[in-house]
């Protein structure tokens, strides 16, 4: 049994899907239509850059969607069979949206489209940041999170909890500096500040998230063809209705993305294969599991 994964940012890279372009109609007809949708040439931007215009999230977020719905098309044109469940880290789970038919390329287009513009929007009106805790377990880090949280009167908690041994951090700009200094001093092997200025999969982006779930509610969502397994519950969605909820909370919820996979290999998943830029998603799987099989875009083409 085989599930689909979709990268989020960070994957994002100047190039990303030519080759595709070029070699499969179906992934040239993925970024032609997105050419057409929004008031963007994404072809051009994934193929060419300028690499900090790409890096922009108002334009990485529709890149990132079209490069690994591409990958997808060129995946089904080769005959790859068909996931048993689909699943993305943070913005991929919009591209796994998409790939389950629970929502249509287009309204992936501006939805993420939307949900940049305010992610940058709040990156204003709502400083702060993200970073990496490598080699500290889970627990020790929300210990140290909620001490400094009492310590300073402000924010930081866990945001993604990507491996084991791989925990980002979200917070203020005071609070999150703090809790990087302790966790070095509680052991950490590595603290690394990510290139974000905003706090996301966290409440300070509580104002983003009530308007990008206006965006939501008035976006069709339909029952996917497969489960998508959801960020904020590490469980399968088929609901219409519970997709949208899942989907509105992530933005201000932590991505659990251990459980989540920990949960399809309970299922009897034993084929992962990453559709998007990058290997980003193989590479965690392999610290959460390194008996099940784990396959790029370009990996599974070759093997047919």
């Amino acid at each position: 049994m085989q599930t689909f994964l979709f990268p989020g940012q960070g994957s994002q890279h100047v190039g990303m899907g030519y080759n595709l372009y070029t070699a499969y109609p179906s992934a040239r007809e993925v970024f032609n239509q997105a050419d057409g949708v929004l008031d963007l040439e994404v072809s051009r931007l994934c193929f060419e850059g300028p690499e900090e215009a790409l890096n922009d999230t108002f334009n990485t977020q529709p890149a990132i969607l079209t490069a690994s719905i591409a990958a997808l098309r060129a995946l089904e044109e080769k005959g790859v069979a068909k996931p048993a469940y689909v699943a993305g880290h943070s913005l991929g789970e919009f591209s796994a949206l998409v790939a389950a038919g629970a929502l249509s390329f287009e309204d992936g287009l501006k939805v993420v489209r939307e949900r940049g513009r305010l992610m940058k929007q709040a990156d204003d009106k709502s400083p702060g940041g993200m970073a990496a805790i490598i080699a500290l377990d889970r627990e020790m880090v929300e210990k140290v999170c909620a001490e400094v949280r009492e310590e300073t009167g402000e924010y930081v908690g866990v945001a993604n909890d990507n491996c084991p041994g791989q925990i980002v951090i979200s917070g203020t700009e005071t609070a999150l500096e703090v809790a990087m200094a302790r966790a070095g001093e509680r052991g950490a092997k590595a603290v690394k500040r990510l290139a974000v200025s905003i706090g996301a999969h966290s409440p300070l982006m509580a104002e983003a998230a009530a308007e990008f779930r206006r965006t939501l509610e008035a976006t069709p969502f339909q029952s996917p063809s497969v489960p998508v397994v959801a960020n904020a519950t590490a469980g399968p969605l088929t609901d219409p209705d519970e997709i949208r909820e899942a989907v509105a909370r992530q933005l201000i919820s932590p991505i659990h993305w251990t459980d989540s996979m920990r949960w399809l290999i309970g299922q009897g998943v034993t084929r992962f294969v990453e559709l998007g830029p990058k290997d980003v998603l193989t590479g965690l799987m392999k610290r959460i599991d390194r008996n099940v099989e784990r396959l790029t875009t370009e990996e599974t083409l070759e093997q047919g």
